[in-house]
């Protein structure tokens, strides 16, 4: 085993795969502004898409909501929060390349996006290393599919919001409205003072507006 690779075994043990690629982990733990040619970014756009896809497939088998309902789940947990969480429940923020502003601070406030990333780009590591199994068996183990709620996303919309927009509640606009009466498909148009907003779909307004709320969350956040 390679320097690197033991470097980072226990960190393997508890991601449950022995990577063939050292260099792969190392440079999914590497943040950008540690090392712009070797960073992680282009790792977390992959694993993003990985995590969205077991996340589905998983949520599909669990449960018999509808659309709206299942995409609320859905994002849930893949926001960056969720990632983070998983982050530091295995003790990553240990393993990662990062600036030395960064390792003094302890990351600071932007801790929580950082760990989330790098989740994001280990699970991508994982899936090109060792296919969708290796990448699968991470996920399950350390996602909580099995909320009996999820947290109302015009709340977390408004919070957010309020926080960081003056205060202004969000808005909801009906795009359109098609289908018969008895299975009606709403469209409606969420948007933040001072940034573009976000379409969403249900077989009610009101999902069409919790949906809405979802997608622009999740990029309000990850922007």
């Amino acid at each position: 085993m390679t320097d690197k690779a033991n470097s980072h075994a226990g960190l393997q043990e508890k991601l449950g795969h022995r990577f063939s690629d050292a260099d792969l982990l190392a440079r999914a733990l590497t943040h950008a502004g540690a090392d712009a040619e070797r960073s992680n970014e282009r790792l977390e756009f992959l694993g993003d898409r990985v995590l969205g896809l077991v996340a589905a497939q998983r949520l599909y088998e669990l449960y018999p909501d509808d659309e709206g309902a299942l995409t609320r789940r859905l994002h849930a947990l893949v926001r960056w929060e969720a990632c983070a969480a998983v982050g530091e429940a295995i003790g990553l923020w240990d393993h990662l390349t990062l600036t030395r502003s960064e390792l003094a601070s302890g990351g600071g406030r932007g801790r929580g996006p950082i760990m989330g990333g790098a989740v994001e780009a280990v699970i991508a590591a994982l899936y090109m290393d060792g296919g969708m199994d290796a990448a699968s068996r991470f996920i399950l183990a350390h996602w909580d599919f099995t909320q009996d709620e999820v947290r109302d996303a015009k709340t977390r919309l408004q919070e957010w919001a309020q926080a960081r927009s003056g205060g202004a509640a969000p808005t909801y606009t009906l795009v359109s409205r098609e289908g018969p009466d008895h299975a009606p498909r709403f469209v409606v148009e969420a948007k933040v003072d001072g940034h573009a907003g976000e379409t969403g779909q249900g077989n009610s307004k009101r999902e069409a507006e919790q949906d809405a709320a979802a997608r622009l969350l999740t990029r309000l956040e990850t922007s």
